[in-house]
């Protein structure tokens, strides 16, 4: 693996959350896996496109992505080796052969200047240790008629619906896991486009996305996922274990409310953006 930036966020993606995320790949994408509709279309991969997936985990999005640019390739990036050992696994199970993957720190990996198409993201550009350096060498990788498209988090009210199914267990959480630390750099809309502005980007678009995140099959079970989570188990780790029980039923209880035939079905929200590289912008 080349440099890395951010050595803390490294460390806690190669610890027991990378791993979490890695044997459940498919608790985490149904989280997420309603969003990745208005991702692809602000993306607009052609079937030629060279693409570069930042922040890649298991490399549910660079599998997608390979799938729209067939006749191009595919790059997924990624701190965590737990994770990309899982996204390569998928992706030779599923016989894609234009995907790749490079365990590496986007914010100074080496990719080839003007070497990508279109950047795409679920949500891993908010990690990086500095915003503003990390999406400058990101627009170098990108042509000059290039795309950047990321999703990322919105801030959730205390009247959202998430907030209500967790209301019993958000007393408890005091500070982000390792692995969490960063997830709030850019959910301002006005920060966001001051740190592209910064890397040189234009044509910023910051627009809302609502869907329903799949937490489970039934209230149980969701339940049983929210705290097996990295930010849960994080905070609950000196909490005693009756107390962790009763905040667990009542959890289970809230779930309740959003239980579907297609499972545990809670609204949420995400920030779709989108960006090209600014005319005349340099190297940074």
């Amino acid at each position: 693996m080349h440099s890395i930036a951010n050595r803390q966020q490294a460390e806690a993606w190669n610890d027991w959350e990378g791993v979490h995320w890695a044997e459940h790949p498919e608790r985490y994408d149904a989280m997420l896996d309603a969003f990745n509709a208005p991702l692809f279309a602000a993306a607009g991969i052609g079937t030629a496109d060279r693409v570069l997936d930042v922040g890649c985990g298991t490399g549910r999005t660079t599998r997608m992505a390979a799938r729209q640019a067939y006749d191009g390739n595919v790059v997924g990036i990624d701190l965590s080796a737990p994770m990309l050992d899982r996204a390569r696994r998928d992706a030779v199970s599923e016989g894609l052969g234009n995907v790749s993957f490079e365990r590496g720190d986007a914010q100074v990996h080496p990719f080839p200047r003007s070497g990508f198409d279109v950047v795409l993201s679920r949500g891993g550009v908010m990690f990086f240790a500095d915003p503003v350096a990390a999406f400058t060498h990101l627009r170098n990788a990108l042509v000059p008629t290039g795309r950047l498209a990321f999703l990322g988090p919105r801030p959730e009210g205390p009247d959202s619906a998430y907030a209500r199914a967790t209301a019993a267990l958000s007393p408890y959480l005091r500070e982000p896991s390792p692995a969490a630390r960063g997830m709030t750099s850019l959910v301002d809309p006005a920060r966001i486009r001051h740190v592209l502005a910064a890397a040189g980007f234009a044509d910023v678009d910051v627009t809302l996305a609502e869907a329903p995140m799949t937490l489970g099959a039934d209230a149980s079970d969701a339940a049983g996922f929210l705290f097996a989570m990295g930010p849960t188990r994080h905070n609950l780790r000196d909490v005693d274990p009756g107390t962790v029980a009763r905040v667990h039923a009542e959890v289970r209880e809230a779930l309740a409310e959003f239980e579907t035939s297609d499972g545990v079905r809670v609204p949420g929200s995400v920030w779709i953006v989108t960006a090209s590289p600014e005319r005349g912008s340099s190297a940074g």
